[in-house]
């Protein structure tokens, strides 16, 4: 992994780090969803490393499921629609279900996607992220469970990619400006 690492300019989030704030995250909701059952949803690709190591640390019942979103618009800016390009595989419909995801940004997708998904009617929707970058939010989107507030650096590691790749890092670290101004 050298060869990822050079291109890192500092760790910001240690692997220890976030593996103690993810217990406390899951004791947080566990308070919260005790006695209920979830429908734990990660959104693909980068909240994988999140989402597993995050399920194995809750203490009530969850079903998983998987979506892959995109938000698309002219050029590289998103237009706040989102294209839904792996949905649920289950009736989400009077079930607690709690999306996860590795970082909340722009808003933009998420507050697209938590549109449609109220549409299908689940007896409450949250959200839980990993990061989140306030300072960068365009639309009213907030996370019900967070792990870290960042400040508005280019992050990589831990699931979150540049190009696909340094998805493997086992931190979250922030990215040389030269790779991504290239």
């Amino acid at each position: 992994m050298k060869f990822l690492e050079d291109n890192i300019e500092r760790v910001l989030l240690s692997k220890e780090e976030i593996a103690d704030k993810i217990s406390v995250m899951a004791q947080e909701m566990g308070a919260y969803y005790q006695g209920r059952e979830v429908v734990l949803v990660c959104i693909l690709k980068g909240s994988v490393t999140f989402f597993s190591d995050l399920a194995r640390e809750l203490s009530f019942p969850v079903t998983y499921d998987f979506m892959c979103v995109s938000s698309y618009g002219n050029g590289a800016v998103s237009g706040g629609s989102v294209r839904i390009n792996k949905d649920l595989s289950v009736d989400i419909t009077d079930k607690h279900v709690v999306i996860v995801e590795d970082i909340l940004d722009t808003g933009n997708t998420l507050f697209a996607l938590f549109e449609q998904l109220k549409s299908r009617r689940p007896a409450s929707l949250k959200l839980c992220c990993l990061l989140d970058k306030p300072e960068r939010r365009q639309k009213p989107v907030e996370a019900d469970f967070v792990g870290f507030c960042i400040s508005d650096e280019f992050v990589v590691g831990y699931g979150l990619d540049y190009g696909e790749q340094y998805r493997q890092l086992p931190y979250v670290g922030v990215l040389k400006r030269s790779v991504y101004e290239k």
